[in-house]
Order: C-alpha cells, then sequence, then structure tokens
C-alpha cells in the first residue's frame, strides 16, 4: 500500500507535468524555454506555492492570483486523474518493471487524449517519443511471443522476439491506419484522419504489440463513432463538419487494453 500511496503522489507531479505538455507542445513552446509555468493570459510566472498539483488548483478557486483568468478545469482533472492511474497500476501489480511501463504508457495516452480533445493534434514528442520507448521497453518488458516467431530463429532469445513483436505492432498501427486513410479520401475525397493518428496507433503497437494494438483501434473507433454522435445530436453539430478527435477515443481504449493484457499476462505467469 506504501508504494502505492508513493506512486499516486509521483503521478500528480508527472499529471502537472503533462498539462505543460498539453498547453505547451500544441502552441510549439518547449519545455524549458520558458521554464517556469506561466498564466496563458497575463503571462505572469506563476510562484512555486501556486504550482502544487490539486492543492494549488483549490486554494486559488481556479483562477490565476494576479489576473484572475479562468484556470481551465482539465488542470486538476488530468492531475487527479494521472494519480489514481499511478495509484491503481502499483496496488495491482507492485512496483515492478511491468507496473513502470504501464504507468508510461498512461501517461502518454492521457496527454494525447487530452491534446488531442482540445486541439485536435497529437504531438511527436509524445507519438513517434512513445514508439522508441515502446521499443526500447519490449527488451527489459517482453511482450508475448505472437508473429515474431515468423521472423525471428527459433531458440533466439525472448528479448528478440519481443523487440520484433514490438516493431511489428508499431509497422503495422502506422500501415493501417494510413491505409484506411487513403482509402477514404480516395472514394470520398477528403481527408479522414491525420498523421498524427497514425503515429499514435504506431505507438500503441510499440508498447503492446499487433493483436493488442488492433484490438485497441477497433474499441477506439467504437468509442469515437458512438461519442461523436452523441456530441453532433446532443449539441445539434453538422455531421459533415465535425472532426471526431479519434486520438482521444483510441488513447481511453489503449489504456483499457493494456490493463486487461497485463492482467492477462500476470495471471498467465503464476498459473504457469
Amino acid at each position: 500500500m506504501l508504494a502505492a500511496l508513493l506512486a499516486a503522489l509521483f503521478g500528480l507531479l508527472i499529471g502537472s507535468f503533462l498539462n505543460a505538455c498539453i498547453f505547451r507542445f500544441p502552441r510549439d513552446i518547449t519545455i524549458w524555454d520558458p521554464p517556469r509555468s506561466f498564466c496563458p493570459a497575463c503571462e505572469h510566472t506563476i510562484a512555486w506555492y501556486d504550482n502544487i498539483p490539486v492543492l494549488s488548483f483549490l486554494l486559488l478557486r481556479g483562477k490565476c492570483r494576479h489576473c484572475q483568468f479562468a484556470i481551465p478545469i482539465r488542470y486538476l482533472l488530468v492531475e487527479i486523474l494521472c494519480s489514481i492511474m499511478y495509484f491503481v497500476i502499483v496496488l495491482r501489480f507492485g512496483p515492478t518493471l511491468l507496473a513502470a511501463k504501464l504507468a508510461l504508457f498512461a501517461a502518454i495516452n492521457l496527454q494525447l487524449v487530452a491534446t488531442d480533445f482540445e486541439e485536435r493534434i497529437l504531438p511527436d514528442e509524445f507519438t513517434l517519443g512513445g514508439v522508441i520507448a515502446g521499443l526500447l521497453l519490449a527488451w527489459f518488458q517482453p511482450l508475448p511471443v505472437a508473429f515474431s516467431s515468423l521472423l525471428v530463429p527459433a531458440g533466439s532469445p525472448l528479448a528478440l522476439h519481443s523487440v520484433v513483436e514490438s516493431a511489428l505492432g508499431a509497422a503495422f498501427g502506422y500501415g493501417a491506419l494510413w491505409t484506411i486513410a487513403a482509402l477514404y479520401r480516395k472514394f470520398r475525397g477528403q481527408d479522414g484522419m491525420g498523421m498524427g493518428d497514425f503515429k499514435m496507433a504506431a505507438m500503441i503497437g510499440a508498447f503492446l504489440g499487433l493483436m493488442p494494438m488492433l484490438f485497441a483501434v477497433m474499441v477506439g473507433s467504437i468509442i469515437g463513432a458512438v461519442a461523436g454522435l452523441a456530441y453532433i445530436l446532443w449539441a445539434k453539430q453538422d455531421a459533415a463538419n465535425y472532426e471526431v478527435p479519434f486520438g482521444s477515443a483510441m488513447g481511453i481504449a489503449a489504456v483499457g487494453v493494456a490493463w486487461m493484457e497485463a492482467v492477462r499476462g500476470v495471471t498467465d505467469a503464476v498459473v504457469h
């Protein structure tokens, strides 16, 4: 329990960092310049005591101390969600490499979900950076052997199989969505998805492997379609012009699939 509580506190800090990325990356502002957080309205540098996750938002009642600019509720939600996810992950899997990988994957997707929902942008720092992270972690935290057995010689180390599984997931994730988008453009004469969606699918594939990635994309498509239709009907939007944040739906599905895969992997290991 102590490890889970410490993970929850760490999740608050990561959530605060993600909030900075969610605001800065779509506006081409780096994390290190300026190094300190600032109010987007009055551009006043935020003091450390006004930048404590969750607590500062509540004490300031969601407003900038200097100009009373309303801080988006997303700041509070991201910090709380990240903390809860980290707590649950470590509570279930302990302070293990699997938990660390799952926590990183959850944080990446949380950032992408929020950024795509707000700005319809999926930053390369998290999509392509996530592909690299997924490939590297595959060597240390093996993925289940599936399609890699068709390419990797028999008797090869499990880590090599895992990296190949990760690479196949990334390649097919990008290629599958690129193909769907190309066909949509050919027959409808307009874009249905952006390159950010392709890169995000590649990131999910690098972390989870080929089949879990395809399942996450399928579930994400259902979530996106249902939620998008509900919003169009509720807000009376023009369905032909409304852009569904597919990356947000895909990220939600990906975290759920990653959790199921992790639980199944631990269960299979115990049984065998």
